[in-house]
């Protein structure tokens, strides 16, 4: 009887080995990334033009290398949401129609980013699908160089909603939470660029941002 007693006592024990070691993984991951943000930049739609843009005019924004931090929550060893923090600076140039001049300067952008994640487990690999909302806030933006001859002496970008789709991996390296990870995000946002002459609008132009973003960096789970 004692020997079956212990025997059933040590296989409730195999069984429970794994679920406990799945509960120590934690509910919270934080991730310091490396990030390429890729721009578009591109003029969809021109509304106001009082100064006689070339009728082929057309623009890009600069990619941009910056670090960016994510914190993530997970409700279920599958189930998690994730917000990301970094701000990043792009110009905005003519490609046609005024090549290589400089319309926007220093454009600073938070791109405040909630994801829903759904985590795949295939071991040792963790890779993931996910799919949110985000709200590009502009904190700064100059006139270009080319703009102020012209007599521009302010620009505006709008802050705009915007929907993002993202995939990625997380792979854990040892047991202790730590872990490597690679992401990357599709938004799918525009802004609505002014030009000012002093109070007078002499240019607006609606653009389609729509970025990559794409992360490589470290993970911590705990």
């Amino acid at each position: 009887m004692k020997t079956t007693y212990a025997a059933a006592l040590a296989g409730l024990a195999m069984l429970a080995a794994p679920a406990s070691a799945k509960a120590e993984e934690g509910r919270l991951q934080v991730k310091v990334l490396g990030t390429a943000v890729l721009p578009d930049g591109k003029i969809d739609r021109v509304n106001v033009d009082l100064v006689g843009l070339p009728a082929s005019t057309q623009t890009e924004a600069n990619d941009n290398f910056v670090p960016t931090v994510a914190i993530e929550y997970f409700f279920t060893d599958n189930v998690s949401v994730e917000t990301i923090c970094c701000v990043t600076q792009h110009d905005v140039d003519g490609t046609t129609g005024l090549p290589g001049a400089e319309l926007v300067s220093n454009a600073q952008l938070i791109p405040a980013t909630f994801t829903a994640k759904y985590h795949f487990d295939l071991g040792s690999a963790k890779p993931y699908i996910g799919a949110g909302a985000t709200y590009f806030l502009w904190i700064k933006d100059d006139p270009g160089a080319a703009t102020i001859p012209l007599g521009v002496t302010d620009t505006d970008l709008s802050d705009e909603f915007g929907f993002v789709l993202q995939a990625g991996m997380d792979i854990p390296v040892g047991d202790k939470g730590f872990g490597v990870s690679l992401d990357a995000k599709k938004y799918f946002v525009d802004t609505t660029a002014r030009w000012y002459v002093g109070n007078t609008l002499a240019i607006e132009t609606e653009h389609k941002l729509d970025p990559w973003v794409l992360s490589a960096g470290v993970s911590y789970r705990f």
